[in-house]
């Protein structure tokens, strides 16, 4: 990839599914560093390490699935149903997403939602002209950040040589 920017075949290198430690090793390495890492991240996983390790080497951090990824076996939870981001919506007018998707766009993050229902996606446009005041923005430190991994035995070196199927929950 740096011999294809060298070339100005391609204008920046991003990545993707980095945590702040493989970014950080990349960043060790790298002749150019990458312009993005692009990652899962939503107010029921803020990824806060990852976002102030990208804050502080100058990666953009830009959101899939920034509406969480309802129906996952390894999420719990959906987004649109956490209470917090409930409240925050009725507080202010505004839909669950359009909360979930301003949360990111506060924190500095792209987002990259994804709808095929047309309404929806009008809606989702709608968060731009319109911002958390700090005491709302508090709000999102409320929510516990749960996931489930299930991990495989093939995965033992990855996972602390786990020998059998685990749930791990990491709170």
């Amino acid at each position: 990839m740096e011999k294809l920017h060298d070339a100005g075949k391609a204008r920046a290198i991003g990545v993707s599914n980095f945590s702040s430690k493989k970014l950080g090793d990349l960043l060790a390495v790298a002749r150019v560093p990458p312009a993005v890492d692009q990652v899962e991240c939503h107010p029921c996983w803020q990824q806060t390490k990852l976002h102030n390790f990208c804050q502080s080497a100058g990666v953009h951090l830009s959101a899939y699935s920034p509406l969480g990824s309802p129906g996952t076996t390894w999420m719990n939870g959906n987004v649109l149903k956490e209470p917090v981001i409930i409240s925050i919506s009725e507080k202010l007018g505004k839909t669950p997403a359009q909360v979930a998707l301003r949360w990111n766009i506060q924190m500095g993050h792209s987002v990259l939602p994804k709808s095929t229902n047309q309404e929806r996606i009008k809606q989702n446009l709608d968060v731009h002209d319109w911002s958390f005041p700090d005491d709302v923005l508090a709000k999102f430190s409320e929510i516990k950040e749960v996931f489930i991994i299930y991990a495989p035995s093939n995965l033992s070196n990855t996972l602390m040589r786990i020998k059998h199927w685990y749930l791990l929950m990491i709170v």
